[in-house]
């Protein structure tokens, strides 16, 4: 049985009732989940089953694996009471779609650069890139875009492109439209004002960081 994945269709939901499809020592499985699993570098929510903390989350295939401490007593059918640190989630809502701004951006201004890596945090998401020289200079003009695109605050459309495969995009109608499968904001407005800093990993691979100033 696939989990339905409720924190794309209402990711600003906190609590959720769900049942226990499977049990396999501490790894459950729910027919229904507000909890993100770590995915695309967006890091996995914090939260509670039934009250107990989830050590962790991963997907397998189109299906979730929660880790429970080991006495968690749950079986197979028993409903269940999902809830997520929200404060987190928020976060991470934003500086994803932040670093997913960033990320377009940077595709718009350099022609052939290549994405390697990139990871989102409660504190701040960072992007990697093969390029050859520094991305210092473009910094300023970038950040200046990013958030003249979050102080209009425009739509943020999600939806799939293949929903058997759970092929997820975001849009903005007349930027962009980008293959996704984090959790994303309504609107860009929600982002809040955001700043850039570049880092030197290695010959010929750049990292920018992305914040968001409180």
């Amino acid at each position: 049985m696939t989990t339905k994945k409720t924190f794309w269709s209402a990711p600003y939901c906190t609590q959720l009732m769900a049942r226990v499809t499977e049990v396999n020592g501490a790894d459950i499985q729910l027919d229904d989940t507000i909890f993100f699993a770590f995915s695309g570098g967006q890091e996995s929510d914090n939260g509670t089953i039934q009250g107990l903390p989830v050590v962790s989350a991963r997907k397998q295939e189109h299906n979730i694996i929660y880790t429970l401490p080991d006495d968690h007593g749950f079986c197979v059918g028993q409903e269940v009471q999902m809830a997520i640190d929200w404060a987190r989630r928020y976060r991470l809502m934003r500086l994803h779609f932040a670093a997913e701004l960033v990320l377009e951006l940077f595709y718009k201004t350099l022609n052939g650069v290549n994405k390697v890596g990139a990871h989102i945090a409660q504190n701040k998401a960072r992007i990697d890139f093969v390029w050859p020289q520094s991305i210092a200079p473009l910094l300023p003009d970038i950040a200046q875009q990013a958030n003249q695109i979050i102080a209009d605050n425009l739509p943020i459309h999600t939806g799939y492109d293949d929903e058997e495969n759970e092929r997820r995009y975001w849009e903005i109608v007349g930027f962009s439209r980008v293959p996704c499968g984090g959790t994303h904001v309504r609107s860009t407005g929600e982002v809040g004002v955001i700043g850039l800093k570049r880092e030197n990993k290695a010959k010929g691979k750049e990292r920018v960081e992305i914040y968001l100033h409180e």
